[in-house]
């Protein structure tokens, strides 16, 4: 009998089974290909938590598997003394998001760690705030992002309010595969954490101060309301967190007509109007552009369901209604507030612009425009909370200003370590109000200034879900292709280098090696050029979803030539890796 059955099996013999989870469980009999699914593997614990389908099963998000996590990062703090001064939790509006919220609080107090729940649903980076400001050793928040209403997830953040760092991640990894998942995680009665004083619940005590230091992230504080009684936007939260803090900063700010898609204001696990919550998507905005055409309004922001990540919507010279990346709005906000920082006298010493590797190449002129230095880190906002952490611990030498990643998630500011759209969403309006007030601008209009200013660069990401037993394989695969191919161009634009960043090591055309500078991750980047071309392409893995990612860029003088280049490119490229 194949493991995964005899795993099965053990988890319908448990008698303690929460009856709802048995009657999946016996509803599934039969149906091998479900139980493999289910029981072949365990629930994967990243650097960055965990992240599954609901579901019965030791590969999906469930009780147990919360549980089991909970008990390990306890093991951890335990380990390390670090019971008394608390973790923080939070959660989203997913289904039992607040349920695994509490199984998490729970096994904490069991083991004698204080622990600090958000009264009702917040966003991500109110999470990360408040692991800072309570001085906790650690946060957890329950959350899947942007993924559609069949998973959730549990991330988990260090005392500096960043997600947790590898070497603390295996020390957690290590002790969750020693526990059972059944009889190996302790858990306590709800009352008694509350009567023994180890459960807390906090709620404006947190909002209030967290608002606060969103709010000192402004830079023009009086140019919304200066413009507020002819500036109005449409705003969706998309059936998540965003809505009240979002809104409330906003109005700090002087903005009087903010309108909210109805059908998309109410928190709502089945993220009913909506294939996936997830503001990449133009389709989720489909609502509030018809709203926006009868508003007559130039700008609408939706917020994901974490309330991290941000996407926008702007009205362009023919009147349509485009989305713009998470690139092209992050340049946008990058070229607004280092030119007003510099503007007003606000730019700190030895400023940094920090983004990621995938995240455009466009960055690079704006900097230099600026004086400002760009560092570049991995996929993932943790490695820029990283980064911020480094510059305290170095004394400040240099001093973080703005960091972003493509996949739309931007911060401003050290007061939290991740992502935050409410920050996002507060200046990307400010900009608005500023274009609008001081140069007759939408931000449509602004964006082509910046291409005539910089230069045409674009972009472009082709993402393959491979969710089967036999996906990873594929994945491995198709990286392999590329990595291992010998190839020297791509759509006949030169390979100039191929940087490893499994192994760390950058091969030049020529043979030369050089280092890519960065932790280990199982990436693949090209750098492309040839006489008046450049561009790029990275492939990888995604450390969230079943599923390949493949990034491009590509620029030239003509934009219209550079997009067609890179489309040219990204079929080279996929046909080369057989997707």
């Amino acid at each position: 009998m194949p493991a995964y059955m005899d795993n099965y099996n053990k988890w319908l013999a448990y008698p303690a089974l929460e009856e709802s989870l048995r009657r999946e469980l016996e509803a599934i009999a039969g149906d091998e290909a479900e139980i493999r699914s289910r029981f072949e593997t365990e629930l994967s614990f990243g650097t960055a938590g965990l992240r599954g389908k609901i579901a019965a099963g030791s590969n999906r998000m469930n009780i147990y598997t919360v549980r089991r996590a909970t008990q390990g990062l306890a093991s951890w703090i335990t380990g390390m003394g670090g019971q008394s001064r608390g973790v923080a939790i939070a959660y989203d509006s997913r289904h039992f998001s607040p349920e695994f919220a509490l199984e998490a609080a729970l096994v904490l107090c069991a083991n004698g760690i204080r622990v600090y729940l958000f009264d009702a649903l917040r966003p991500t980076p109110e999470l990360s705030f408040a692991v800072r400001r309570l001085g906790c050793v650690s946060g957890i928040v329950i959350t899947a992002s942007h993924n559609t209403k069949e998973y959730n997830g549990y991330k988990v953040y260090g005392e500096d309010g960043g997600q947790l760092p590898p070497e603390a991640a295996d020390v957690v990894i290590e002790a969750i595969e020693g526990i059972d998942i059944f009889t190996g995680a302790a858990t306590m009665d709800k009352a008694e954490a509350e009567n023994r004083g180890l459960l807390t619940y906090i709620g404006e005590d947190i909002d209030a101060p967290y608002i606060e230091s969103v709010y000192e992230q402004s830079i023009n504080r009086d140019v919304i309301a200066s413009v507020a009684d002819d500036f109005s936007i449409i705003y969706t939260p998309l059936h998540g967190t965003g809505n009240k803090l979002v809104r409330r900063i906003l109005a700090k700010c002087g903005m009087k007509n903010v309108y909210v898609v109805k059908e998309q204001e109410l928190p709502d696990g089945d993220f009913p109007t909506v294939k996936a919550p997830n503001p990449e998507n133009k389709d989720v905005f489909e609502i509030a552009i018809g709203m926006a055409k009868e508003h007559n309004t130039d700008l609408i922001i939706g917020t994901d369901p974490d309330a991290d990540r941000v996407g926008i919507v702007v009205r362009a010279d023919n009147g349509e209604y485009v989305t713009l990346t998470g690139n092209q709005t992050g340049v946008l906000l990058s070229e607004y507030i280092l030119s007003q920082r510099r503007e007003k006298g606000l730019m700190p010493e030895n400023p940094v612009l920090i983004k990621t590797v995938v995240t455009t190449e466009m960055l690079r002129p704006v900097a230099k425009e600026y004086g400002v230095e760009l560092m570049e880190v991995l996929t993932g906002f943790k490695f820029i909370g990283e980064k911020i952490l480094e510059f305290e611990r170095d004394g400040n030498k240099k001093n973080f200003v703005f960091g972003f990643e493509e996949s739309y998630g931007y911060l401003s500011g050290s007061y939290v370590r991740d992502k935050d759209s409410v920050v996002a969403s507060m200046l990307i309006t400010e900009m608005a109000a500023w274009y609008k007030k001081y140069r007759g601008m939408n931000l449509y209009e602004a964006l082509l200034s910046l291409y005539k200013k910089y230069g045409c660069y674009c972009e472009g990401v082709k993402n393959i879900y491979l969710d089967d037993p036999d996906g990873p394989a594929r994945i491995a695969a198709m990286i392999d292709r590329l990595r291992n191919g010998g190839f020297k161009d791509f759509a006949g634009v030169k390979i100039t280098a191929l940087r490893d960043y499994e192994t760390g090591v950058i091969t030049y055309a020529d043979g030369s090696k050089g280092e890519t500078g960065q932790p280990l991750n199982n990436m693949i980047y090209f750098e492309l050029g040839g006489e008046g071309q450049s561009g790029w392409i990275a492939v990888r893995p995604s450390g969230t979803e079943p599923k390949i990612k493949f990034y491009f860029g590509y620029s030239e003088a003509d934009g219209a030539a550079a997009q067609a280049k890179l489309e040219e490119i990204r079929r080279a490229v996929l046909d080369a890796a057989g997707a």
